[in-house]
């Protein structure tokens, strides 16, 4: 999959990123991590070359489903008063993000990124939550930048994996972070907070726009 995917993305990583194949962009609270709570405005671009099968926003995946999107155009939406731009997907960082990030600066914004790390690393951020998947695992350099380390707990093998996703850590202050997949959340809580209690590096993070029910 990850194959055929460059093959698609790849000429539009390599210009100027003036477009993006942008899903969706409003105006929320974060509701996941070490930022949850904190008004943002989120830009969903589409495109995914992981494809988790428990994925709530799989019609991200394909980049062709939604239209290149001028950025100038895009930014004329977001509100003067909010500061901080959240860059999610789909995987952003199969896209060029230097203009969009260049932009965003030029207005005062602080951005953050949410991404699984598979990607090239572009742009300029003030946050990246690395989330990394077990069927494409993260490029070395992700590991380097992450602020925050975000590891869905699906099954009691996942708490494994997010030790060795943690031991890639150079940066000791990189906050931990074990997230319930939605669906299984009333049996893998339990076992977080177990885990926790005894892993105290580790925090939780649930989907708190879920249960407030907005975007």
């Amino acid at each position: 999959m990850q194959a055929i995917f460059s093959i698609m993305t790849n000429h539009i990583f390599d210009n100027d990123g003036r477009q993006l194949p942008v899903m969706e962009h409003f105006l929320s609270i974060q509701g996941e991590g070490y930022h949850t709570g904190l008004a943002s405005y989120f830009i969903r671009i589409g495109g995914c070359d992981v494809g988790c099968h428990w994925c709530d926003v799989k019609e991200s995946w394909d980049p062709t489903k939604h239209a290149l999107t001028p950025i100038d155009n895009l930014l004329k939406h977001i509100p003067e008063h909010i500061e901080t731009i959240v860059l999610t997907g789909g995987e952003p960082t199969i896209y060029n993000l230097d203009y969009l990030t260049g932009r965003l600066k030029d207005m005062g914004k602080k951005i953050h990124l949410e991404t699984s790390g598979t990607g090239k690393l572009s742009g300029v951020f003030d946050w990246v939550c690395l989330s990394p998947k077990k069927n494409e695992l993260p490029k070395p350099e992700f590991y380097q930048k992450a602020d925050e380390l975000k590891v869905i707990i699906h099954n009691k093998t996942d708490f494994h994996f997010a030790q060795q996703q943690a031991e890639k850590l150079p940066d000791k202050s990189c906050r931990l972070y074990l997230q319930p997949e939605w669906s299984q959340r009333e049996k893998m809580t339990p076992l977080i907070i177990d885990y926790v209690r005894k892993h105290p590096k580790w925090k939780i993070s649930l989907q708190t726009h879920k249960y407030l029910n907005i975007p």
